[in-house]
């Protein structure tokens, strides 16, 4: 959790510091901090501790007559501070009665976790988004090829309700964008509208049959088939709202820049990549915030992810926001954690 090396002191004039930073977006001088952090400490002993902060990385200085800006480490530490003083008792009870209100009270699950998704973004001001659990009753719609280096291909599959799978195979032979769209447009007016299971189990009766019936075209497409659909997971659904939102927020103060948002807007709209994201960030239940510089995805850099699983009775889904590292961490962390919680309760009286 928080780094042992800070001290109470310390830890107190940090996190004074970096709320007033997500405030004003201005930063932040000591003696403004002298007077908001309530330690009853001169100037210059809050100048000495924000010089030993910027040494360990956790503030930084814009320029010499200029005050600190919390680091990505900064931020860090400040959300374990938030997250290791949480009340054990949250009070669920109004954002479940608003998800039953836009939901109703025997709401479908793309009903309930739109309403989720869109509260979360309400809430926080940034992106909003609600994970179903894994659906293995889906139809198949389309699959996609993406090539990736060498012989690695990402392989993509959509299935009703938007529902998205992914994972990477290797098939072992070089293959061009163009052959792969080929195969791809083969595979989807030839098995869309069916289940997952009858799509493996007609890509594995094609392959029995005489392979010199097939042209090489057609080989491909069932082998790439073949190796997509073997142990791909279970489709899922995703709701994302609050894209406008953090357009606002972003033209108003975070110093983003536009190609930047542009790219975070490329993952919203590619829905699996998202999905892709969180498969690799959460390991368990729980709480899982991911800032800036912690992020795998470069164009993820300049963005905070906070999420938090639920459980319907049978599998766990995910909500959460997105929003930039200058984001209100607490009013979010609270909010998807009681988010999470009265997703949970919904679910298990409607089960």
């Amino acid at each position: 959790m928080v780094s042992p090396a800070l001290s109470d002191r310390t830890r107190r004039i940090l996190a004074t510091l970096v709320r007033s930073y997500i405030e004003t977006g201005e930063p932040v001088a000591s003696a403004a901090l002298a007077q908001k952090a309530g330690l009853n400490l001169s100037s210059a002993t809050v100048r000495n501790v924000l010089a030993q902060l910027e040494e360990m990385g956790y503030v930084w200085q814009p320029h010499t007559s200029a005050g600190r800006v919390p680091t990505d480490t900064g931020y860090r530490c400040y959300v374990d501070m938030l997250i290791e003083s949480r009340r054990a008792t949250k009070d669920v009870s109004a954002v479940e009665a608003r998800l039953r209100q836009e939901a109703g009270d025997a709401p479908l699950m793309d009903d309930l976790l739109s309403s989720t998704s869109h509260v979360l973004s309400e809430a926080s001001r940034s992106v909003g988004f609600a994970i179903a659990p894994p659906n293995a009753d889906a139809l198949f719609q389309r699959i996609e090829f993406v090539p990736l280096s060498g012989n690695r291909i990402l392989v993509v599959v959509v299935a009703s309700g938007n529902q998205v799978s992914q994972k990477t195979v290797d098939i072992g032979e070089s293959v061009t964008a163009s052959e792969l769209t080929q195969a791809a447009n083969f595979l989807n007016s030839e098995f869309s509208g069916r289940t997952l299971q009858q799509v493996r189990d007609g890509v594995l009766d094609r392959l029995k049959q005489e392979r010199s019936l097939y042209d090489q075209l057609l080989g491909l497409a069932l082998r790439l088939a073949s190796s997509s659909f073997a142990n791909l997971e279970r489709p899922t659904a995703v709701y994302i709202d609050g894209a406008s939102s953090l357009l606002e927020e972003v033209v108003q103060a975070s110093g983003i820049s536009a190609a930047t948002l542009r790219g975070l807007l490329r993952m919203v709209e590619e829905k699996q990549r998202l999905v892709g994201i969180l498969t690799e960030y959460i390991d368990g239940p729980g709480l899982t915030v991911v800032i800036g510089a912690e992020h795998s995805d470069p164009e993820l850099r300049p963005f905070s992810l906070i999420a938090a699983t639920y459980f319907d009775g049978r599998s766990t889904g995910t909500v959460g926001v997105i929003g930039p590292t200058r984001m209100r961490y607490s009013k979010a962390i609270s909010v998807v954690d009681i988010a999470a919680l009265a997703v949970a309760r919904v679910l298990r009286d409607v089960n």
